[in-house]
């Protein structure tokens, strides 16, 4: 069973994994922004992800992933792992909401923060020997720290919607 210590760094690191893309939009605008759809819609006519999935952030969420699990002393492929789950998770939720007709940047609380946090999470407890329960929380936590900051990142210009 992992502790609250590694459950709180497992979060940062998800953290990391997920904020990563987003600081890479502000200082990299130019860099590798190709999305991974290529831009193509689904038979359904919506975008099969959308503009702001990028390979890109893609890498940079990897990257920020295995950066934060080697400040913990923790083994790269970890954080490779912590990484890749956070952007698979995050492409699936663009995918379910382009479905839904919710557009690239909309909101779907639940949605946006859930498969991104908690798939790595639940990943990483095997790493780290951690329950289904304490990835469930680390996913709780990352929603609440998501919603909560959000607006603020938004407000300084990190962030193109308060959400």
């Amino acid at each position: 069973m992992a502790t609250w210590l590694v459950d709180v760094q497992l979060l940062v690191v998800i953290t990391l994994a997920n904020g990563s893309p987003i600081l890479a939009r502000k200082l990299l605008p130019a860099w590798w922004n190709t999305p991974i759809d290529g831009d193509k819609t689904w038979r359904d006519g919506y975008p099969i992800l959308g503009a702001s999935k990028t390979w890109r952030g893609m890498a940079c969420g990897i990257l920020g992933g295995m950066v934060g699990s080697l400040f913990f002393g923790w083994p790269w492929q970890l954080g490779m792992a912590i990484g890749l789950a956070a952007m698979t998770g995050d492409l699936v939720s663009s995918f379910v909401k382009r479905r839904l007709g919710i557009p690239t940047e909309g909101r779907a609380t639940g949605l946006d923060q859930i498969p991104e946090s908690f798939i790595p999470a639940l990943i990483a407890q095997s790493w780290l020997g951690g329950t289904l329960l304490d990835a469930a929380l680390i996913s709780l936590a990352f929603m609440t720290l998501e919603i909560l900051i959000s607006p603020w990142l938004c407000k300084v210009g990190w962030r193109k919607h308060p959400y």
